[in-house]
């Protein structure tokens, strides 16, 4: 049997419950699920990528298969440096599904044998993004049900004010 190797990617600025339940999702149909938190300059991130890297590793602790690493390349570079053809990609709504179709069939055109498959989070995580924890942390405002109680101290104590 071949060896299943899988990127989910994305800014995780911070890592949130929707990730983790994408990841726990990827981790019963792949045997390694590689995180790569995406170096984005163009979204000015609210965490440094050590932080959301070290979060990242926190988070994902408990899953043997995971691997978290950072990129700055296309993803198709990463998909060649690691060997992994297959993309994870969660959708919480007809808006993520739009943007990130577009996202497939560009990475597609500029390789064919990269697949992208779309998970859906589990329903009490479809609202959860990234954005919407950023947005409550510098008011001090309830996240430990958003994000994993095991870095919930290392972003509240960095951005409450």
């Amino acid at each position: 049997m071949k060896f299943r190797k899988a990127i989910y990617p994305g800014t995780f600025d911070p890592i949130t419950n929707g990730h983790l339940d994408i990841i726990k999702r990827a981790c019963a149909m792949f045997d390694e699920i590689i995180v790569a938190v995406a170096i984005n300059k163009a979204k000015k991130p609210m965490f440094s990528l050590d932080e959301r890297m070290n979060m990242a590793k926190k988070a994902t602790d408990m899953f043997p298969k995971v691997k978290v690493i950072s990129f700055h390349s296309l993803l198709v570079d990463l998909s060649n440096e690691l060997d992994a053809n297959i993309i994870i990609r969660g959708l919480r709504a007809v808006s993520d599904f739009e943007y990130e179709l577009q996202m497939g069939y560009a990475n597609a055109s500029l390789k064919k044998e990269l697949e992208t498959i779309y998970l859906m989070p589990s329903l009490e995580n479809a609202f959860i993004s990234s954005s919407i924890v950023r947005s409550i942390l510098p008011f001090c405002g309830k996240v430990s049900h958003l994000v994993p109680k095991v870095i919930l101290e290392d972003i509240k104590s960095k951005k409450c004010i």
